[in-house]
């Protein structure tokens, strides 16, 4: 297998990604417009919108071929996050990276190919790409064209990432509400009380002033409970919004089985995903759990040789009824890891290493998985032996 190509800032670069909190497997509305202009205006019958991570190439957005995701060693689009403008290759038959990928061998017969990259400051995110089934060159024109679709491309990520940013903090702010209205409920039912067996007391011995007085704050204490009770009725209508936990983690496991049971198929590793218990709620980004999971998912592929199996475990734990842990948990029947190498994976150490098939290793993997979960106050943990498989284990903490 070919060793994939990366750029010297690659772990800067999947961390910049990684950022975006993106759902690669829910934009293809956002961009498909884009992906068909970038092929009528250059005269393409295929284009894609695709985004890079360390292992995989995920085709947010597609026209003229059905594409969800490729493996990163056996994609051109690795090639063009290498460039600052452009990257192409006339005749893929002829040129020696590609001459004998399945797209070019295979029923696809692709030929052409002309990428642009998605840079978000200094960092290639992806790439906007073309290609034909025949040998072909673009026009100056077109290519200028091209590169502007690429802009817009980069302006609706950054846009998606600023309406998340805007929606996490209205779901703080809610937060916040929640916490202040039963942080005053109580306090102030306890003056109401008083204030009404003062009232009864005033009433007996026909304090008039005192009884006046003290009607005035139990109706204002009255108002601000009902204040507070209105803050807690709208929460109550966020919260009908938000996904219930155990529906969350239903999808997660869905969304799993989708993006990794291709990869897995390739080598006939079973993969098998469990939900043990849920919350009523889960509050963590599920974009982040996507990435996290799906990094070790597909690093234990890369390390399972065949008809091997990966099992992943998502588990809600926890004493308290208000504080809760998320643990998420990927097991493999691989070579496992010698205690050394643990040390060197959890101290940013490690290096690049191939799987049981040549699979390309970018040594970057974990060290996503651990920026992603220190991010969300969360633990990894590694446990394994050599030749007796490895387990990875994730907690990150939420409160209800």
């Amino acid at each position: 297998m070919k060793q994939a190509a990366y750029p010297k800032n690659e772990i800067d670069r999947i961390i910049a990604l990684a950022d975006f909190n993106l759902d690669y497997t829910n934009l293809a509305d956002t961009f498909n417009d884009l992906t068909k202009l970038a092929a009528k205006v250059t005269g393409s019958p295929i284009s894609m919108v695709n985004l890079i991570d360390n292992y995989t190439v995920w085709t947010i957005s597609n026209y003229g071929m059905a594409v969800e995701q490729t493996p990163r060693e056996d994609s051109v689009c690795q090639y063009t996050i290498l460039e600052k403008e452009e990257f192409k290759v006339n005749d893929l038959a002829i040129d020696p990276n590609f001459n004998d990928a399945p797209f070019v061998t295979g029923a696809d017969h692709l030929r052409f190919y002309h990428g642009i990259p998605l840079t978000v400051k200094e960092h290639n995110l992806g790439a906007l790409c073309v290609l034909d089934r025949k040998e072909k060159e673009l026009s100056a024109e077109k290519i200028e064209m091209l590169k502007i679709i690429a802009d817009e491309v980069v302006n609706r990520l950054k846009t998606i990432q600023y309406i998340e940013s805007l929606r996490y903090k209205v779901y703080e702010t809610k937060q916040a509400q929640n916490k202040v209205a039963h942080d005053i409920r109580g306090p102030i039912a306890g003056i109401m009380g008083l204030a009404d067996i003062i009232s009864q007391q005033g009433k007996n011995n026909n304090l008039d002033e005192v009884l006046e007085f003290i009607r005035m704050i139990y109706k204002g204490g009255k108002s601000v409970l009902e204040l507070a009770d209105d803050i807690l009725s709208e929460d109550k209508k966020v919260k009908a919004e938000v996904k219930k936990g155990e529906e969350m983690l239903l999808k997660l496991k869905d969304r799993f089985g989708q993006l990794y049971t291709p990869q897995a198929r390739t080598k006939n590793i079973e993969l098998k995903i469990e939900v043990l218990n849920a919350a009523d709620e889960i509050k963590i980004p599920q974009p982040k759990l996507m990435q996290i999971a799906g990094n070790l998912i597909s690093n234990a592929i890369k390390f399972t040789p065949r008809f091997g199996n990966v099992t992943v475990t998502l588990d809600v734990q926890g004493a308290s009824e208000h504080e809760k842990t998320l643990h998420i948990i990927v097991k493999d029947t691989g070579a496992g890891i010698t205690k050394a190498d643990i040390d060197k994976l959890l101290n940013d150490n490690s290096e690049s290493t191939e799987g049981t098939e040549g699979e390309t290793g970018y040594g970057f993997g974990l060290t996503l998985v651990k920026h992603l979960v220190k991010g969300l106050n969360g633990t990894f943990n590694i446990i394994s032996e050599e030749n007796n498989g490895s387990q990875f284990q994730v907690a990150i903490p939420f409160s209800l």
